[in-house]
């Protein structure tokens, strides 16, 4: 154990971008594990438009659902077709900074397509062209993070975005396109037991999320033998549709003016892209918005 932990001071230096274990990664994400894990919802990922494979670009996914389960299958391996449907992208999706810290989940990490969520992480992915034989890069953001897990019900997208802007600040700073992208059915993997906001629990969950990052939540799957509960996600369709990018200027140094201005054009192209997709993918999609919370 103390070996370990003396690797893991020693090793840290590379964790916040992901590390440099390019071949370990890629086996990673094309074995069997990874193919089994995507037929079993099944997760589908799908493009809407292609995309220039030179440049830098910032996904900004939605919604969170209770364990990101799409955005794993579509991005974090590519038994959804990735490769084939973005070549010459590299992709990586940026998770909270305690699991590069944790031991053995930091392990884990370091050979999956991830990197941290610091805001020093997301503007090195976003400032520097990956190395051969990529020429673009995706940085996949789950921008309600751990917080909107809590808001996730079957059938329904409640979203957390209002007042999460930092996204646009480092956009806006490295002059990259963001890029929608909708988990279509991630809310039906799971359900969870709610508690009345003011109660003791809800008060007690809040502190435990805003103390550790992580949303403590009683979840509802399914069984081994039956469907009515259980801890093993529920077999539900996921599909992850991939926007047209928005273009953003490159200003180093962004007013909060400015960042409001495409923070606001930004949740605009997100509702328009998934009022369009929504009929393909959820049912009596006529009553199904995005609801901002």
């Amino acid at each position: 154990m103390l070996l370990y932990l003396f690797w893991i001071y020693y090793d840290n230096h590379l964790y916040n971008v992901g590390g440099k274990r390019a071949k370990l990664k890629q086996w990673f994400r094309t074995c069997a594990l990874n193919r089994y894990y995507c037929r079993y919802f099944p997760i589908k990922l799908v493009k809407t438009t292609d995309l220039d494979p030179n440049k830098l670009y910032l996904f900004c996914n939605f919604p969170h659902g209770i364990f990101a389960s799409g955005v794993y299958g579509a991005f974090g391996t590519d038994a959804a077709g990735y490769s084939e449907l973005f070549p010459g992208i590299d992709i990586t999706i940026v998770i909270l900074d305690k699991h590069f810290r944790t031991p053995f989940m930091r392990d884990y990490c370091r050979i999956s397509s991830v990197a941290s969520s610091s805001p020093e992480s997301v503007n090195q992915l976003l400032s520097t062209k990956p190395e051969a034989p990529y020429t673009g890069r995706a940085t996949v953001l789950i921008v309600g993070g751990a917080a909107e897990a809590a808001e996730c019900m079957p059938g329904t997208y409640r979203i957390l975005i209002k007042r999460r802007k930092g996204f646009v600040r480092l956009a806006l700073k490295n002059g990259v396109p963001i890029v929608p992208v909708c988990s279509f059915g991630e809310t039906n993997v799971y359900d969870q037991v709610t508690f009345p906001e003011g109660s003791f629990m809800k008060k007690a969950m809040n502190f435990i999320r805003k103390t550790t990052g992580i949303a403590p939540i009683l979840i509802i799957g399914r069984g081994f033998f039956q469907y009515s509960f259980g801890i093993i996600p529920r077999r539900t369709s996921v599909t992850v549709v991939v926007g047209s990018p928005m273009d953003l200027p490159k200003i180093e140094e962004p007013t909060e003016e400015q960042i409001n201005e495409y923070h606001g054009k930004f949740v605009d192209h997100l509702v328009d892209f998934f009022e369009k997709e929504k009929h393909k993918y959820v049912e009596n999609a006529d009553t199904v918005h995005l609801e901002f919370v």
